[in-house]
């Protein structure tokens, strides 16, 4: 199992590139299952996650290539199994999203529970539902999601769906399942991420007719069927995000090429108020720091608020920076686990329910150190650019996940990091 040696205490320096989106590729390759032509994702990230999501459409009987240039090509005109089996379901909770797609275009489709990290509870009942409310048949069978038309329809039919909850994956099925359905859809409280924009373009792209998308409430007229397209995923900002982190963490002056500061508002904010010098420029975001930081306190929310997924690498830098910050975690209920490894690096820190204190200034030095998921991974890599000594990361299949090529390109803006076997 692969480790990563980081020696802390350097500055970084130069040109990173940010690829595309986890969460934009995983829904796009599913939209892909829509149409019985061609298409062609763009700057396709190279991830553990994707890896499987593409094994997972093969296996349905599309044809998925992908060349070293980060294209994929799909072909789901001979899919032949509507299905998503458990084997492959079980490391990816993004497989849910072949739901939507599958029943829109075969008007059946047997998907597994998800599984993924074990970050907290992430109930599917919100996709079951909406999909409901549009005509589907649904029952959980065996551990499936066991999905059919009514006898009576060959289609979908447009409804009004108001989720208990803001649901990224399931704002995504719904909007997938809704441009093949007939007549008006309409989706209130949808989540907002600049990935489900990203999304619906694609979607446009293909003959889709939406509005409101990057708004809570978008509008969606079905058509009868969709064509392909060529669709370029949007810059991963939890990459970007990670990145402004460690920069503002270890010091030093780096651009993060095809970077969208509009996107981390909620963030870049938080990382000036720390001390540190982020701005938007002509191809990316430049941040700047001198790794003297004040300690920040932020509370998690759904875009465009704090996101959950950068709550671990921010916390990691408050444990460097001077002062006490509190940290609430209000979107999973179990996203505090990078807490006792970073402990071991010497942070203190004290959690309560959903509320961690983090007192500052901690010194920190190197461990054996294990990521328990893919951001409280990032986060220890942060930590270890930072510590005095040699630091091991353990168990980063889970880093391998979301980032792509991680150690590669901090090596190429001067961290002193390589993976070991």
């Amino acid at each position: 199992m692969d480790k990563l040696l980081i020696r802390g205490g350097r500055q970084l320096h130069g040109e990173v590139p940010i690829s595309g989106a986890k969460n934009a590729a995983l829904p796009e390759l599913c939209a892909a299952l829509l149409t019985a032509q061609p298409v062609t994702l763009l700057n396709v990230p190279r991830l553990q996650d994707v890896a499987t999501m593409l094994k997972l459409v093969r296996n349905m009987g599309v044809s998925a290539e992908r060349d070293d240039g980060g294209s994929v090509r799909l072909d789901a005109g001979a899919l032949n199994t509507p299905e998503a089996p458990y084997e492959l379901v079980k490391t990816m909770r993004a497989s849910v999203l072949a739901l939507g797609p599958l029943l829109a275009r075969f008007g059946r489709a047997r998907v597994s529970l998800p599984g993924g990290c074990a970050i907290g509870s992430r109930p599917v009942d919100q996709h079951i539902r909406g999909l409901q409310a549009m005509g589907a048949e649904i029952a959980v069978e065996h551990g499936y999601m066991v999905a059919r038309l009514a006898a009576s329809r060959k289609r979908l039919r447009g409804a009004r769906i108001t989720t208990d909850m803001v649901t990224v994956t399931g704002t995504e099925n719904f909007l997938m399942a809704a441009t093949l359905a007939e007549g008006e859809t309409l989706l209130e409280n949808a989540a907002q991420e600049p990935e489900i924009a990203d999304l619906a373009e694609m979607l446009i792209a293909m003959g889709a007719k939406i509005e409101g998308h990057g708004s809570s409430r978008i509008r969606i007229q079905g058509v009868e069927s969709l064509h392909g397209c060529e669709h370029r995923v949007v810059a991963d900002r939890i990459e970007a995000g990670t990145f402004l982190c460690a920069v503002a963490a270890t010091g030093g002056d780096v651009l993060l090429r095809h970077g969208r500061a509009d996107h981390l508002d909620a963030v870049i904010e938080k990382l000036r108020e720390a001390g540190a010098t982020v701005s938007a420029v002509p191809g990316g975001i430049r941040v700047q720091s001198q790794g003297e930081l004040k300690a920040q306190s932020f509370r998690t929310t759904e875009y465009p608020g704090f996101p959950t997924d950068m709550q671990a690498q921010f916390m990691a830098l408050d444990c460097i920076s001077t002062g006490t910050a509190t940290v609430t975690e209000t979107i999973f209920e179990n996203r505090f686990m990078h807490v006792n490894e970073l402990v071991r690096l010497g942070a203190r820190i004290q959690i309560d329910g959903r509320v961690a204190v983090v007192e500052g200034g901690a010194r920190l030095s190197g461990a054996a150190v294990m990521a328990t998921d893919l951001r409280a991974s990032a986060s220890l890599v942060i930590a270890g650019l930072v510590a005095e000594g040699e630091t091991v990361v353990d168990r980063i299949y889970h880093l391998d996940r979301g980032y792509d090529q991680m150690e590669a390109k901090l090596r190429g803006i001067g961290a002193d990091i390589e993976r070991i076997k």
